[in-house]
C-alpha cells in the first residue's frame, strides 16, 4: 500500500534488477519516470517499469547523476524505526571491532561508525574521533533529509560515550572541503589526539580533509610498520604524506630516515605533532613541500633510492570519463617511484579512485609499468573491516593497497 503523499518513480527493468541485488544508486538515465515530480530528500516509492512491483524506497537527489539512493528493496516502509535499526546494527559492530578484547593492543580511539552505503544508509558517513563524531553528508539529498537523521543518530551515539557531534558536507572539490558545524553537544575542539593500535596521533578536526583523517587506511599503516620493522628498513620515502600516518608508523618500524612528501606545508606541521606525541623526534627525519612527481623526478637525477616506498595519491579518477587519464597517471607514477626503489625494496601502492578496480590499478604496477621485473605482488588489500562495503555494489570497493617486493 502507498503512504498518503509518498511519490512515485518509475525505473528501467535493468534497474529494478539492480535494486534486487542490493545496488544501493539508481542513475538519472534508468528512472523513465516520476523524477520531474520529487525534491531533493523526498523518499520515493520505486516501481517497476510494468507497474507490477515495488522494487524499494529511498531518498531521491534529482540535480544529481545518482538521482536516488535506495535505502529499502521491497515494499518495506522507510521510517523512523528502519532509520534507528541501521544505525544501533552499525554501531554494534563497532563495539565488536573495537571495545572489550579488540583494545587488548592499547586500543584505537579513531575509526567509522557509520560507512553510507556499506551499512546501508546512503549518503550519510559518521567518522569517530575520541568523544567526537563527525558526520559527513554526500549529496544533496542527504543534506535535505539530515534533520530527520541525525535526531536518531545523536540519540544512540550518546550512549556509545560520544559527547559532541558535528557535521561536514561533501563537496565537489576536496580542497574546498566545509568547515565543521557544531550540531549537538559540548563544543569540538580544532585538534585532537586519537590512538590506531595504541599509537597516538594528531587529527586537525577544523581543517582536515574529509572527517578529518583517512580512517580507510588504519590497517594499512599498521602493515608498513611491520613491513619496515620486518626487512630492516632504514631509509623510507612516503609520497602524499599529508598528515605522516605512514611516517609516523615506519618511524615506529625502526626507519632511521623517513622522507615525507607532500605539497600542502601544514599537513608536515601535523605529522610532526604525531612524531612528538609517539615520542619520535621529527628532527631525526625529512619533511619536503614539494610535488610528488617533481620530488621523484630530482631524486632520480640525484640517485637517490629508498628502500621502502609508500605512495597514497589522492584520487587521479574522479568520474568514468577520467578512466584513461587516471591509468596513465597511476603508471607514470609508479614508474618514477620504481625508479627510487633500492634492489630488494618494497614498494606500498594506493588507489581511493572508485573508477579504477583492483585488476586495473594491478596492471598500472606490471613489469612494463615498472620498468623493472624483479617485483611481486605480495598482497592487494583495502579498508579495515570498519569500511564495509555491498556485494553487489562494486563502486564501494575503492581503495586499494598493493604491496610489491
Amino acid at each position: 500500500m502507498k503512504p498518503a503523499g509518498e511519490r512515485e518513480i518509475v525505473v528501467a527493468r535493468a534497474a529494478s534488477e539492480s535494486i534486487r541485488r542490493g545496488h544501493p544508486w539508481i542513475w538519472r538515465s534508468a528512472i523513465t519516470k516520476g523524477l520531474e515530480k520529487v525534491t531533493a530528500g523526498e523518499v520515493v516509492r520505486i516501481v517497476a517499469a510494468d507497474g507490477s512491483a515495488v522494487v524499494g524506497r529511498g531518498i531521491a537527489d534529482p540535480a544529481s547523476p545518482i538521482a536516488a539512493r535506495v535505502w529499502v528493496n521491497g515494499e518495506a516502509p522507510m521510517n523512523g524505526a528502519l532509520v534507528d535499526a541501521r544505525i544501533a546494527r552499525a554501531l554494534r559492530v563497532r563495539q565488536q571491532l573495537f571495545g572489550g578484547t579488540a583494545a587488548a593492543d592499547g586500543g584505537t580511539t579513531a575509526y567509522r561508525l557509520l560507512h553510507g552505503e556499506g551499512d546501508r544508509t546512503p549518503g550519510f558517513v559518521v567518522d569517530r574521533y575520541e568523544h567526537v563524531a563527525v558526520l559527513r553528508l554526500d549529496g544533496d539529498a542527504a543534506r535535505a533529509y539530515a534533520d530527520t537523521f541525525i535526531p536518531h543518530l545523536w540519540k544512540q551515539l550518546e550512549r556509545t560515550g560520544v559527547s559532541t557531534l558535528v557535521k561536514r558536507e561533501a563537496g565537489g572539490d576536496a580542497k574546498k572541503e566545509a568547515r565543521a558545524t557544531h550540531v549537538e553537544g559540548e563544543p569540538m575542539p580544532d585538534v585532537i589526539v586519537v590512538r590506531e593500535h595504541g599509537v597516538p596521533f594528531v587529527v586537525d578536526l577544523a581543517r582536515g580533509q574529509k572527517t578529518g583523517a583517512f580512517l580507510d587506511q588504519r590497517e594499512n599503516r599498521r602493515r608498513v610498520q611491520e613491513i619496515v620493522a620486518s626487512r630492516k628498513a632504514k631509509r623510507v620515502l612516503n609520497l602524499f604524506s599529508y598528515a605522516g600516518g605512514f611516517s609516523l608508523r615506519a618511524a615506529l618500524g625502526g626507519a632511521e630516515r623517513v622522507t615525507s612528501v607532500d605539497i600542502a606545508a601544514n599537513a608536515h606541521a601535523t605529522a610532526q605533532s604525531s612524531f612528538k606525541r609517539a615520542g619520535v623526534d621529527p628532527r631525526a627525519h625529512e619533511f619536503v613541500t614539494a610535488d610528488a612527481f617533481a620530488f621523484l623526478a630530482e631524486a632520480k637525477r640525484a640517485k637517490r633510492t629508498w628502500d621502502v616506498v609508500v605512495s597514497d595519491p589522492p584520487s587521479f579518477a574522479p568520474s568514468e570519463k577520467a578512466l584513461q587519464r587516471a591509468i596513465q597517471a597511476y603508471r607514470a607514477l609508479h614508474r618514477a617511484c620504481a625508479d627510487v626503489l633500492a634492489d630488494g625494496g618494497v614498494l606500498c601502492a594506493a588507489s581511493c579512485s572508485s573508477h579504477v578496480d583492483a585488476s586495473d590499478f594491478a596492471a598500472t604496477l606490471d613489469d612494463q609499468s615498472l620498468g623493472r621485473s624483479d617485483l611481486r605482488l605480495l598482497s592487494l588489500d583495502g579498508p579495515g573491516e570498519d569500511h564495509p562495503t555491498l556485494p553487489a555494489w562494486p563502486e564501494g570497493r575503492y581503495l586499494k593497497f598493493a604491496v610489491l617486493e
